[in-house]
């Protein structure tokens, strides 16, 4: 039995830069930087080595969702996963019935409709507010909710109760790859199993003090907290660190047969993916990216034999000073003298690094630069570094042809993943 078709039919984004993946792309196209300065409430910012964060302002959640008083206990992460799926249903064509509190896709066989979502530091929040209770009110006021909807498994799981998906549901945590390795799945799901459609993506709200003291300890952020629009620069010599974003990248896929059937819009189609480890280290990628090098070979051997090179690499680009230096010789390694004529760039330079959702997120840029013919820049791109000698799309978006593009995505604990998109073609 030959393997199913993939393709995307729908998209859709809550980022820094964008509520909608119209708005994102736009705002990535015009080199729009979501980087603030950010203030914990009734803590003193001036301990925090890191200041400055890309967070999501001005979500309203009652925006997107059905009124339901149930509502009032997801986590921040959860919501954005819930507003962007229903962007993303809506941008694929379906029609969306509200039926007791909850979505329901008219046409659809509930059981052929599964849900896989990458997931990283996900609903921390809540349980930093519910620990500060007992302290002041005894256990007896720590909340019944508040353990459910922390859990990683509450974004896919709340999901496919708010849109009615009842085929295979679960959460990818492999950090920084959670997305990619998510949507990944889905396509091998899609390709194998007996699933029509596939909710994939991720979402994550890691701007809360545990997350964000945590990644500071590791010193992996940017302290470049006078000027907070400056502070993410991947590949510049002189980047410091990535800044923390969140936000949510859902993305749909169906079988080619299932889209062409209802009529759908096909964005673009999933043509190769793959994922290594470096079994070397939790925080440091392996100096000589080996594995990583093999992630982006597999997935390129894959995608060839639908026809059509690599125009585009979104790279994983985080402005730490090593992981950019790695993903670099990554790329020349596997692309070989090649890679000098391949446009690269990392949106993370204006949207900042939203963990789990990254994968998701970048997938999104990847799949509408095939279809737009454009390349969203690096910015804050000013000094070469010489470890790092590719063609970054410094500062300004690029028009080019791109039939077949790439997302590279790293994560602690030696996760690499490589997924190829490309247009679609009628064959």
């Amino acid at each position: 039995m030959s393997k199913q078709r993939v393709v995307v039919t729908g998209l859709g984004a809550i980022t820094p830069i964008g509520m909608s993946a119209e708005a994102y792309w736009q705002n990535l196209l015009a080199g729009v930087s979501g980087t603030r300065r950010i203030q914990f409430s009734d803590l003193n910012m001036d301990q925090y080595r890191t200041r400055v964060a890309a967070p999501v302002e001005g979500f309203d959640a009652s925006d997107y969702l059905p009124p339901d008083k149930k509502n009032k206990y997801f986590g921040r992460a959860t919501l954005f996963a819930l507003a962007a799926t229903r962007m993303a249903l809506e941008d694929a064509g379906f029609d969306l019935s509200l039926n007791q509190g909850r979505f329901e896709l008219r046409g659809i066989d509930p059981y052929k409709s599964g849900v896989i979502m990458g997931v990283a530091a996900g609903n921390m929040a809540i349980l930093e507010k519910e620990f500060e209770r007992p302290h002041h009110n005894g256990m007896r006021r720590f909340s019944p909710h508040a353990l459910p909807n922390h859990l990683m498994s509450a974004v896919p799981g709340s999901v496919a109760i708010m849109f009615n998906c009842r085929g295979t549901n679960y959460v990818v945590s492999t950090s920084c790859t959670s997305s990619t390795q998510a949507i990944g799945n889905s396509y091998r799901q899609l390709q194998n199993g007996k699933e029509d459609l596939i909710i994939t993506g991720g979402a994550d709200a890691p701007i809360n003090p545990t997350i964000f003291s945590g990644f500071m300890a590791l010193r992996a952020m940017s302290a470049r907290n006078e000027a907070p629009g400056s502070a993410c620069r991947p590949f510049d010599r002189h980047r410091d660190g990535f800044v923390m974003g969140e936000g949510a990248g859902i993305i749909i896929l169906e079988k080619l047969e299932h889209a062409l059937a209802r009529g759908a819009t096909i964005h673009a189609e999933i043509t190769g993916f793959a994922a290594t480890t470096d079994a070397h280290h939790l925080t440091v990628p392996d100096p000589e990216g080996t594995s990583l090098t093999q992630a982006i070979r597999m997935a390129l051997e894959e995608a060839e034999r639908s026809g059509g090179s690599i125009g585009y690499v979104n790279a994983h680009g985080t402005a730490t000073p090593f992981n950019d230096a790695v993903e670099t010789r990554a790329l020349r390694q596997a692309f070989g003298k090649r890679v000098y004529d391949i446009p690269v760039s990392s949106t993370k330079s204006m949207t900042g690094h939203l963990l789990g959702a990254a994968g998701g997120i970048e997938c999104i840029a990847t799949v509408l630069s095939t279809r737009h013919g454009r390349i969203p820049p690096t910015i804050n791109y000013e000094t070469p570094d010489p470890e790092c000698d590719l063609d970054y799309v410094p500062n300004q978006m690029r028009e080019a042809s791109v039939h077949s593009a790439m997302s590279t995505s790293l994560g602690f604990g030696g996760f690499n993943s490589a997924l190829v998109v490309s247009r679609y073609d009628n064959r």
